[in-house]
């Protein structure tokens, strides 16, 4: 008995409101010209406050405007109606393997976040629960999920691969595309209930199944009693991770009030003759006022493996001990993969944001290891690539 399910009653896009996921973005304007650019953007229904027409009011004041908003999508034809259907995904991009995934519903009541809570599907990183709120907040509202959570297949991983592969080359034309930002080609096929749904369903949920991404969407649905939420299974064969930096605007005490501060913790501080660029596992480098320094954090010799990963370092050593911040303090961006140390450089250079810190992206041998623990990782430290889309594939509540 497979705990991954058709969806009821699904919303698939005629093409044109694809979009980044809402958590995805460095600067809320960004998210304001993306709607401009686009209606149709299923971020104006996700991020309602940011749509140009409801800029200045809060997010639960804009709750209502996001029901018009989608009400108004469906009317016109931008989506139609399906029962009963799981949808094929493909995600293609220049000098990639393509990656696949199954749209698709999954028990909430699986969800398992320690080794004592049972359940096959793993939620490993910490939230920030003002997030989970407004998207409690906006399914309430909308009565619909416009965005998955992104689940690894860890135990038929390679099966499930091979059969989307397969179910797509015999599907021929796709139902919709749509090509993000990055350039990649996201397509997708609506299949029926039948044998070939039903094998694809069992593979799906034929192992224990990992939040990539989507920790606070799969959270919503617990604090919101969802039954079911909307998901993307995909495959390791499908994902890679990327790195996860941070910008902090503005810092409370000067750079070197903050370096002599770690190095009374008991880091190693290293001024470079260079710019600060990606570091290798077990170091950060830090950019700040046209400065850049190699710095090795303090393990803790009594800590677990996760609490002695780069990001829980720097979250705790760095940004809380060092400089008295709380990971959710909005002077702390949490910048992903997609942007690249470049651009975070050119952050600081601009005077938009006083310190870049890098670090190097976990990597998978990490991640599964925090996952067979059932130990959580720091918030905002796995930027799995590709993204499943959202506004594609909706599913209804109720």
């Amino acid at each position: 008995m497979t705990v991954v399910h058709p969806i009821s009653r699904a919303w698939i896009t005629n093409g044109g409101t694809g979009a980044q996921n809402y958590d995805e973005f460095a600067d809320d304007a960004e998210i304001t010209e993306i709607i401009k650019a686009n209606a149709s953007s299923a971020l104006a229904v996700e991020m309602p406050h940011l749509a140009p027409e409801s800029l200045g009011k809060s997010f639960s004041d804009s709750l209502p405007d996001a029901v018009v908003r989608l009400d108004r999508a469906k009317a016109e034809g931008k989506y139609r109606p399906a029962e009963n259907v799981v949808v094929l995904y493909r995600i293609t991009g220049p000098g990639e393997a393509p990656a696949y995934g199954l749209w698709s519903t999954v028990e909430t009541s699986q969800i398992s976040t320690n080794a004592d809570e049972p359940g096959l599907v793993i939620r490993n990183e910490d939230v920030f629960i003002a997030k989970v709120r407004e998207r409690v907040a906006l399914a309430d509202a909308i009565g619909t999920l416009l965005s998955p959570v992104l689940l690894l297949q860890t135990g038929k991983g390679e099966e499930l691969h091979a059969a989307l592969a397969d179910a797509v080359d015999a599907s021929g034309e796709p139902d919709a595309t749509d090509v993000d930002a990055t350039g990649r080609t996201h397509a997708i096929w609506v299949l029926g209930p039948g044998e070939t749904q039903d094998r694809l369903l069992a593979l799906a949920g034929g192992g224990e199944l990992v939040v990539a991404d989507g920790n606070h969407r799969s959270l919503a649905a617990q604090t919101g009693g969802i039954p079911r939420f909307l998901a993307v299974v995909t495959t390791p064969a499908s994902v890679a991770i990327q790195p996860y930096n941070r910008l902090i605007s503005e810092l409370p005490a000067s750079l070197d009030d903050l370096l002599d501060r770690l190095r009374e913790a008991g880091a190693t501080v290293t001024e470079l003759p260079r710019v600060a660029q990606l570091p290798a596992k077990g170091t950060i480098e830090v950019y700040g006022r046209g400065r850049s320094f190699a710095i090795g954090l303090p393990a803790d010799p009594a800590g677990s493996s996760v609490e002695n990963l780069d990001h829980a370092l720097v979250e705790r050593v760095m940004l809380r001990d060092a400089l008295g911040l709380d990971p959710g303090d909005k002077r702390i961006s949490y910048i992903g993969g997609d942007y690249p140390v470049e651009w975070l450089r050119d952050e600081v250079d601009s005077g938009r944001a006083e310190l870049a810190v890098l670090i190097a992206p976990v990597t998978v041998d990490d991640f599964v290891e925090v996952n067979l623990e059932r130990l959580k990782l720091p918030r905002k430290s796995t930027w799995f690539t590709p993204k499943a889309r959202g506004g594609l594939v909706l599913a209804q509540l109720g």
